[in-house]
């Protein structure tokens, strides 16, 4: 069977399916700024989670060492049958029976003292905590920094991939006119090649730009913890409207303020402190130890009677003789009935409660604590060095971005002159390259000279943007567009 549309159905669905292809394409294209991606960046990235997680652990050691100073409290309950020869509760002599029992007690016990430990511990887990709030400051700073970077870097991408498309549109024009001039023998087979060629070379320039704007955009996409295949593009600031870009600076005075914002330094400085209470904690284990100590437990037997009634049973029962007379002495016998005594009965009559305090003296520990503090010392003395070292990379880092970025500036300055210069020398030679005046070798010389000075132009405007920005990192200010 044939289904034949009529021409409104037909326009109308044709609509419907363009309409609803856009609406995935919109909708499939993800557009981010700056801002929005150093945002998704904090929020999602994988490595500023870790960070956070060891910050929460130390944070629940700190709270473990302040909970260290209270008593403990606990409780040993116990039950069970004993088989075979026991002792009778009621008697306390052996018997040979089955008996079910059961003990328990509660006991508690608080350090009153320990040679500081405890105090010093609660102010070595603070240190340590600050340590980690600075090391995931770090981490976040750091990702800031690369997301701004590579952002900068798919901007220069973007760029190039456009002039790189320019370059291509100027190079076919050129072809086009190289090959009507060949076809009316005002040139030759070798300049007819040479534009080709030159065509060939902006397609690779293109294709080059290409990969290097995928490539960043990846990069983009990891730091943000985001899928590959998700189609993403950068909205692109309005670089012409920066114009307070600082690109003087006094090293000295960026130094100054960086040592007292720059998380490398901070947490060198923390680990520092933090080695050095260490050494307080251990030393603590060379001082005696105080313990009071607090217990209360009861017990049950089965086999624990009370006499319930005792009655004559008109019986004798000889016991001894009076020694002069030999008289035999006799007692009368007595039938003893006993009963069983109720569980909580023994437990309040067997209550028994006990405090003691506990002294621990360190005597020889086969010099387990002088080595803990040789250890502590040696620690402390490397997290100086460590703390040291990272002023000292700071200010070298400090020295050559203020370096970086007045060289950037001039290096920009430069690329705009030799472009200008090669724009204006383009220019004119396709003029006279039109009118036959120069050669093909001549002509393509100046195309691509003008090629290159863009390029270079477009990396040296952005790289007095980043290293601009990476002097605002040191110094502690938020980096935006």
């Amino acid at each position: 069977m044939k289904l034949t549309l009529s021409l409104p159905i037909k326009t109308t669905l044709i609509c419907a399916f363009l309409f609803s292809a856009l609406s995935f394409k919109a909708k499939a294209q993800e557009v981010i700024t700056l801002q929005k991606a150093i945002d998704l960046a904090l929020e999602r990235n994988l490595t500023i989670k870790q960070a956070q997680f060891t910050e929460a652990l130390s944070d629940e050691d700190l709270k473990q060492a302040k909970y260290n100073q209270l008593p403990n409290l606990s409780a040993a309950p116990q039950g069970g049958f004993n088989f075979g020869r026991n002792i009778d509760q009621s008697t306390y002599q052996f018997i040979n029976q089955r008996i079910l029992q059961f003990y328990g007690n509660i006991s508690s016990q608080v350090t009153l003292f320990q040679g500081g430990q405890l105090r010093n511990q609660i102010i070595q887990n603070k240190l340590t905590l600050d340590a980690n709030k600075t090391a995931t400051t770090k981490v976040k700073n750091d990702l800031v920094l690369n997301v701004v970077t590579t952002f900068l870097q798919v901007l220069t991408n973007q760029d190039l991939v456009k002039a790189s498309q320019q370059q291509i549109d100027i190079a076919k024009l050129t072809l086009e006119r190289a090959q009507k001039n060949f076809d009316v023998g005002n040139q030759t087979l070798a300049d007819l090649s040479q534009a080709k060629a030159q065509l060939s070379t902006a397609d690779l320039n293109y294709t080059n730009a290409e990969n290097q704007l995928e490539l960043s955009l990846l990069t983009l996409k990891q730091y943000m913890e985001m899928s590959p295949a998700i189609d993403l593009s950068v909205e692109k600031p309005d670089i012409s409207k920066l114009t307070d870009i600082k690109t003087i600076y006094d090293p000295q005075d960026v130094l100054k303020t960086a040592l007292g914002v720059n998380p490398d330094v901070l947490l060198a400085e923390a680990q520092q402190r933090t080695a050095e209470q260490a050494i307080k904690v251990a030393k603590g284990t060379y001082y005696p130890s105080v313990t009071l100590i607090g217990q209360a437990g009861s017990n049950f037997s089965d086999a624990k009677n009370t006499l319930a009634s005792a009655t004559a049973n008109g019986t004798l029962t000889p016991i001894g003789f009076v020694q002069n007379t030999q008289q035999v002495v006799v007692q009368p016998g007595f039938t003893q009935v006993f009963k069983s005594n109720p569980f909580f009965t023994q437990l309040s009559d067997n209550f028994n409660q006990a405090i003691a305090i506990s002294l621990q003296i360190p005597i020889f520990n086969r010099f387990s604590s002088r080595t803990q503090v040789r250890k502590a010392k040696i620690q402390a003395q490397n997290a100086q060095v460590g703390a040291q070292l990272a002023r000292n990379n700071l200010s070298k880092i400090i020295y050559q971005a203020v370096w970086d970025v007045k060289a950037a500036e001039k290096k920009y300055q430069s690329t705009i002159q030799t472009y200008q210069a090669n724009k204006d020398a383009f220019n004119i030679t396709q003029q006279r390259f039109t009118v036959g005046l120069v050669n093909s070798l001549d002509y393509n010389t100046s195309l691509t000279n003008l090629n290159k000075s863009q390029f270079d132009m477009i990396e040296a405007q952005y790289q007095v943007i980043f290293r601009s920005k990476v002097i605002d990192y040191y110094l502690g200010n938020p980096i935006t567009l």
